[in-house]
């Protein structure tokens, strides 16, 4: 009978506890109504405080770029703070440079709105939206990758080619909470009313196993967008492209935008590098571009091409890009522009910046 009483006694002063707890965080931790002044007060939020400042901002509908979706594993959601919110955390601080502390940038998933709050923001932000969407169609476009359409009813998105959407991932099996994930948007500007994504899968990834496993067409979606400032300069010097996978999706978004508006007088170098030829896509629509628009020249590159039919490019794509750049595109203006992981642009920022690119004109988003 002894085993049946103790964990009963056990659980009830458990339960006792966490009530005692719950109140007393509910008496102590009241903050109250407290404002959020934007901008200089051109827009005022008042709020019960509590909440994180991302949190209450997004239920507000002002929202900060967040690929993780507030876990603080991104850094993305920074904004200025001109008010006093307290010492910087730890979780904050690997996310911010020296320079940006010096402005007071802080990570908005992190500051907890006990008080009053100025804050300054891009104005773009504004026009930030939540969109209810539905998947119109999925396209495997390689063994790991899946070109995902969503068509947004009746409601229009105005973007720039090179911004990115967030995507709400709902719970699913044993993940229990929604969470968000970043894509850069393949599509071109001038199709208001759809948003085209290139998701591949990463082995674990919250995110994408649930577009490969879960999301099939029919299904309603919610994004928020667009953010982001990877976008083609307005200037005639010429762009060294580089991506590799779904790293292909700006540059998509980017090359037809420009086509199509008869932005075609500057040269554009895009290298794409692949493992092997199962890892290739695109390259028809790509090599017919490529026809049609003198100033335009792909580069594929395969990494592991033995054992394949294959007459392009060999070897990893920075040895590829090096080669090029010391002796067909080695001279002029140049701009470089890239998409794919940290290593990966770590990697090109070095071989451009060797070959005469200063690292200012090298432009990627870092939300990879």
């Amino acid at each position: 009978m002894e085993f049946i009483i103790a964990p009963l006694i056990i659980s009830i002063l458990t339960g006792i506890l966490a009530a005692i707890i719950s109140i007393t965080d509910k008496i102590v931790n009241n903050y109250g109504e407290i404002t959020i002044s934007i901008n200089n007060g051109k827009k005022e939020i008042k709020i019960d405080g509590g909440e994180n400042l991302l949190t209450t901002l997004s239920s507000k509908e002002i929202y900060l770029p967040s690929a993780c979706g507030g876990r603080g594993s991104c850094g993305a959601c920074k904004c200025k703070v001109t008010s006093d919110v307290g010492e910087y955390l730890p979780t904050e601080i690997p996310y911010l440079t020296k320079e940006e502390m010096k402005e007071n940038i802080r990570l908005g998933c992190q500051i907890k709105l006990k008080k009053d709050i100025s804050i300054e923001i891009p104005d773009s932000l504004f026009n930030v939206k939540k969109y209810e969407a539905v998947v119109e169609k999925i396209v495997d476009v390689t063994h790991d990758i899946k070109e995902v359409l969503f068509n947004l009813g009746n409601e229009e998105i105005n973007f720039t080619a090179g911004m990115y959407m967030q995507l709400c991932i709902p719970p699913y099996d044993k993940i229990k909470n929604e969470t968000q994930r970043a894509y850069s948007i393949s599509s071109k500007p001038s199709d208001k009313h759809h948003i085209e994504l290139l998701i591949r899968l990463v082995p674990g990834g919250i995110a994408t196993t649930w577009v490969h496993t879960y999301l099939k067409e029919g299904d309603k979606v919610k994004l928020i967008g667009p953010f982001g400032e990877f976008e083609a300069t307005p200037t005639n010097s010429t762009m060294i492209c580089v991506a590799g996978g779904s790293g292909m999706a700006p540059f998509k978004s980017m090359l037809y935008h420009m086509y199509e508006n008869n932005i075609n007088d500057r040269e554009i170098w895009y290298f794409f590098g692949a493992r092997t030829k199962k890892d290739l896509f695109y390259l028809e629509e790509l090599a017919e571009l490529q026809e049609k628009w003198p100033n335009f020249h792909f580069v594929p590159a395969l990494s592991e091409p033995e054992g394949e039919e294959w007459k392009g490019e060999s070897g990893l794509i920075t040895d590829v890009l090096d080669r090029y750049l010391k002796t067909i595109i080695n001279s002029g203006y140049k701009e470089g522009y890239l998409c794919g992981s940290p290593g990966m642009i770590n990697a090109c920022n070095n071989v451009m910046t060797a070959n005469g690119i200063k690292l200012e004109n090298i432009y990627y988003d870092k939300f990879a």
